[in-house]
């Protein structure tokens, strides 16, 4: 998540660590509300509860890893034409962002076995599907038929339960400035050239998912500078800052949802982009607001976090840097936040999964215990293309609503459970 954020990284917006980084700003809990007998039957409660609750419990980067490992995972035949919302939902909206996700395969140059122990085929395999993906004008019909003739269909699920949880993220629209004002005195910085990332698989397999960020000082890899650091001055005179914005609480956010639109005075936007991290972990302040009793749970969201802090302005500060994680930026000059696949993400069709169980690229079948944008049951085709760091687990997802006030409406309060489906080309042999 533009973070979850990928990155942009979770439940108030996806991802803290989306390509475009998004995160937790609270400590998630479990939805209250009932969901849909069709979704997650009453005795699974408690077996969801004890498989997720190290999930929602903790922050993005804080998370520990699921115990489901790519084998455990159980992978439930499914016909196209049961899924719920089948014949409902408008699956032409998907076809764009299926198309930059065939594009991306497509240029690949890679022929190995994608994750979840193989089970989702060899690049041959989705790169033929994707030869074969209608283009120009097309529709509905052609695209369903091409979906039923090229893909089976499989629920994810572990030998506990078929449900997980699902949040929102979005990109925020802030007011920005390429110099420094009265008005414009909070600095975006990017990546600086110090930083240096260590993938620990160059030195052999023991850790190979882990990567070292750090600077040198003397000959050796040290932490990099926390939050509370930079905000005090850590990088001043060292690093320009690529835009400066009006306020340190929407600078914050944006750190949160890992990138965003900025209107700058002479009218034209200058999109922000995920450029890189400090290091620390994630912390999400919600949760010490919960703690010590300065908001209720049921009442936390990305509003109450945000009213909080405006109505607290002298303690706004240090909360914030309770957080020691840090985002640098660079401009983006495409059409929208770039997710982890590398492709610009699609409002309401594009999710942020976790890629040891969902391949980037694949399409999904997302159905959740929440309203969408005409206020309707989430049940809808989307294509995983965004991962985050609050993102774990095979049945886990955070949806793209893309950039603006109404997308931070829907993303904001979004924690329901659903379900999971994964297409996979039917020359897999998935089971």
């Amino acid at each position: 998540m533009l973070l979850k954020p990928s990155r942009t990284f979770g439940p108030l917006i996806g991802r803290s660590n989306h390509q475009t980084p998004t995160g937790f700003l609270y400590a998630q809990t479990l939805p209250r509300k009932p969901i849909n007998s069709r979704i997650l039957k009453p005795t699974s409660i408690p077996r969801l509860v004890a498989a997720i609750s190290v999930l929602i419990f903790c922050g993005c980067s804080q998370v520990k890893k699921p115990t489901d490992t790519p084998a455990e995972v159980v992978l439930i035949s499914t016909p196209i034409t049961t899924l719920p919302g089948w014949e409902e939902d408008n699956v032409l909206k998907a076809l764009p962002a299926l198309r930059k996700s065939c594009g991306a395969i497509l240029r690949s140059k890679y022929n190995t076995q994608l994750r979840l122990s193989g089970r989702a085929g060899l690049w041959r395999d989705w790169k033929e599907v994707c030869r074969r993906l209608p283009q120009g004008q097309v529709r509905e019909k052609s695209f369903r038929k091409y979906l039923k003739s090229n893909f089976n269909v499989f629920q994810l699920g572990t030998k506990s339960n078929k449900s997980g949880l699902f949040t929102g993220y979005f990109e925020p629209l802030l007011r920005g400035s390429l110099e420094k004002s009265r008005t414009y005195n909070v600095p975006l910085f990017p990546k600086p050239s110090e930083l240096i990332e260590a993938k620990l698989a160059d030195w052999g397999d023991l850790h190979k998912d882990r990567t070292i960020i750090g600077r040198v000082i003397n000959g050796r890899l040290k932490p990099y500078y926390t939050r509370q650091q930079i905000e005090n001055g850590a990088l001043s005179g060292d690093l320009k800052p690529i835009l400066w914005l009006t306020s340190d609480i929407d600078a914050f956010f944006l750190h949160v949802q890992g990138s965003g639109q900025a209107l700058l005075p002479d009218g034209t936007t200058y999109r922000i982009g995920y450029a890189g991290k400090n290091g620390h972990h994630y912390y999400p302040i919600g949760r010490h607001l919960i703690k010590t009793g300065e908001i209720a749970e049921k009442d936390i969201s990305l509003q109450s976090i945000r009213k909080w802090l405006i109505s607290n302005p002298s303690r706004k500060t240090s909360i914030m840097n309770l957080n020691p994680s840090y985002i640098f930026f660079k401009r983006n000059l495409g059409p929208g936040p770039l997710g982890a696949q590398g492709v610009s993400l699609t409002p309401g069709r594009s999710l942020a999964i976790d890629r040891t169980f969902v391949p980037l690229g694949a399409p999904v079948w997302v159905v959740a215990d929440y309203k969408d944008e005409k206020d309707e049951p989430l049940q809808r085709l989307m294509v995983a293309q965004d991962t985050g760091g609050a993102i774990k687990g095979p049945i886990r997802g955070d949806v793209f609503w893309g950039p603006g006030a109404a997308a931070e409406k829907l993303a904001g309060p979004m924690r329901a459970l659903g379900e999971l489906y994964m297409f996979l080309p039917k020359t897999v042999d998935a089971p």
